[in-house]
């Protein structure tokens, strides 16, 4: 795992993301799902950009079934923007690093 992107467990979930002071982006991925690792390096790439004006976390669904199941996720990746810990805006499938800056500014700027 990078240095930039997190790992979260449903343990942590409500510390790391709900309560984060700044907007937090949530990937939901399985290890084994292809366009989750087409996703990865475009996450991780974000997470330089946006460092200290976001968080970036992997939720790894297999590991983590409840909250997968508690925020509806049924197609994976399901990239996830938070903040104040409420859920803001939503991707659902691999997009290109345009789409989800773009979301990231939304909510910065909001």
């Amino acid at each position: 795992m990078s240095e930039t992107v997190q790992q979260v467990q449903e343990s942590r979930f409500e510390a790391e993301v709900l309560k984060s002071n700044v907007p937090v982006v949530v990937d939901f991925y399985a290890d084994w799902c292809g366009p989750c690792r087409i996703v990865s390096p475009i996450i991780e790439q974000l997470s330089r950009e946006f460092a200290g004006k976001a968080k970036f976390v992997k939720v790894n669904t297999d590991e983590n079934q409840e909250l997968a199941a508690k925020y509806g996720i049924m197609s994976i990746p399901t990239i996830m923007f938070f903040s104040g810990g409420k859920v803001k805006d939503v991707v659902v499938g691999a997009a290109p690093a345009s789409v989800y800056r773009q979301k990231l500014n939304s909510i910065l700027k909001s």
